[in-house]
């Protein structure tokens, strides 16, 4: 049976493990968990919450990721959650070719507010910013275009969103997307324990709500965030009109 493997590429504290959990409900897909962030913590010995956790359960070879995730799978669709900063420049990158990649982005002001909760003073390269624009300018130059994705625009409207995304990769809607049991999955990261509390207690796409900024001046963040307007108006012309390639709307 051929798999649809769909590489989600975002960067921290987006709503990238709600995603999961979206595609994970329904019937005809497996989901694969941030498979490179052993190998990341590894080469770079961040001191992550949970780092000694994460090294001692899961693949820290990144050959040996990319051959479980083009592996064989009986499910019809394979949903990738990537962190892109998680992908370092020493790892192959032949196999993306096979994937259907989705961008899914969010606000840094927003992004960074909840960031710094757990990471108190984030680098741009903690943002995973600057590591999602180059990914998805390199993509964008083969002839097909990456979807890309606002959460903002998911969390607004979540069956909208979801029914257009399933059209646009050519696969059946299912309304179990939209809601879920709370609690933990086995498929989860050994390191859901530090950042997974909120999506444990959901049952479905949380409201969007604003999310003032004046926190990001507190942790001296100003840099980031203008850093982080590079990084949205890199992505912008994905929206020119005249795009000979098919793309989801982006409103940011």
């Amino acid at each position: 049976m051929e798999t649809l493997r769909i590489a989600a590429w975002s960067g921290p504290r987006n709503i990238s493990t709600a995603m999961m959990r979206s595609w994970e409900n329904r019937p005809d897909t497996v989901v694969c968990d941030e498979p490179f962030y052993a190998h990341y913590l590894q080469t770079h010995g961040f001191n992550h919450p949970g780092r000694d956790d994460v090294l001692a359960h899961h693949e820290t070879n990144p050959e040996n990721v990319i051959e479980m995730l083009v592996g064989p799978y009986e499910q019809t669709l394979q949903y990738q959650k990537h962190m892109t900063h998680h992908l370092l420049p020493s790892i192959d990158r032949h196999w993306i070719s096979s994937c259907t990649n989705i961008f899914l982005i969010r606000h840094p002001r927003e992004m960074l507010t909840s960031l710094v909760h757990q990471i108190p003073n984030p680098t741009v390269e903690d943002t995973g910013l600057p590591q999602q624009l180059a990914l998805f300018n390199s993509l964008s130059s083969t002839d097909e275009m990456p979807l890309v994705i606002d959460s903002k625009d998911i969390l607004q409207n979540p069956q909208t969103m979801l029914m257009h995304l399933c059209a646009t990769l050519g696969i059946p809607f299912y309304k179990e997307m939209l809601l879920w049991p709370a609690g933990k999955r086995e498929t989860d990261g050994i390191w859901a324990r530090h950042w997974y509390a909120s999506v444990e207690a959901s049952t479905g796409f949380a409201p969007w709500k604003l999310i003032r900024a004046s926190t990001l001046w507190h942790h001296g963040l100003l840099l980031l965030l203008l850093l982080g307007r590079d990084y949205i108006m890199g992505l912008q012309p994905v929206q020119q009109e005249g795009s000979q390639h098919q793309h989801l709307l982006i409103t940011v």
